[in-house]
């Protein structure tokens, strides 16, 4: 129905709803990764609505999606474009991501991936590992260290636990990751060789779209600001107290 000047009456104008794009983050999904991500989130000024048991979640104040997923499975969710960048491992990367970029090396969660035999094992070189059986979550990183040595051996692929595996006469020889060493010395194994070192990065999708790389920047903002604040902190703690100047307090956060 329309009047006198035809405006149509009866009809309720269509509301046009545009959703905010959010960038969609991965971290690991436990462990002590995931409570330094959750961190760094959080020093960023960063708040994260997260439910117990969630494995998605969002933030209060940033455009972000935050979606809890296993380490192991992240390069692939990054690779297929399901999230735009993730906090994980570098050794993770190294395994099973090295077509994945890094935007930022974030110096946290450092740890080594390393070659152990058992304590009475008279270790003189690499070359002792020759024919050997070597128990690993790592086949990729172990295969391609070895070569480069000129060493061949064989490989046990195990998915968890592999300090057990000379224990019980599955391997010679384990390689997993060794943080403070407490793990091999209560299995009787002695670190021989570190393979790679390793710290917590931020990882970017090969897929990331134009306006999300845009919010990357903005993230990669903060967590440089972070950063450079924590070695401020540590600079600042290792000089006399009076050359200390005042007290370091975080950046507002408005970008």
């Amino acid at each position: 129905m329309r009047n006198q000047a035809g405006f149509v009456f009866g009809f309720k104008p269509l509301k046009i709803v545009h959703e905010m794009t959010k960038i969609r983050i991965a971290i690991q999904k436990s462990g002590r990764l995931n409570e330094d991500s959750l961190q760094i989130l959080k020093d960023c000024g960063i708040s994260i609505d997260n439910g117990k048991d969630q494995l998605k979640a969002s933030s209060r104040n940033f455009p972000m999606e935050v979606f809890y997923l296993r380490n192991g499975d992240i390069p692939q969710y990054l690779r297929d474009g399901v999230v735009d960048i993730a906090i994980i491992g570098e050794n993770v990367l190294i395994e099973k991501g090295e077509d994945i970029s890094i935007a930022e090396k974030l110096g946290f969660s450092k740890c080594k991936v390393s070659l152990a035999v058992p304590k009475s094992v008279k270790y003189k070189s690499i070359q002792d590992f020759e024919g050997k059986r070597i128990a690993t979550s790592y086949p990729n990183t172990v295969i391609n260290y070895l070569k480069k040595k000129g060493v061949k051996a064989e490989l046990h692929i195990i998915n968890g636990s592999v300090e057990i595996a000379p224990n019980i006469g599955l391997a010679d020889a384990i390689c997993d990751i060794v943080s403070s060493g407490s793990t091999l010395f209560k299995n009787n194994l002695k670190e021989v060789e570190v393979m790679l070192t390793s710290e917590a990065v931020l990882a970017v999708s090969p897929k990331i779209s134009e306006e999300r790389t845009a919010l990357l920047k903005r993230l990669q903002f903060r967590i440089q600001s972070v950063l450079r604040a924590v070695k401020i902190k540590i600079c600042a703690f290792e000089r006399p107290k009076s050359e200390i100047i005042g007290n370091f307090e975080p950046p507002p956060w408005n970008a």
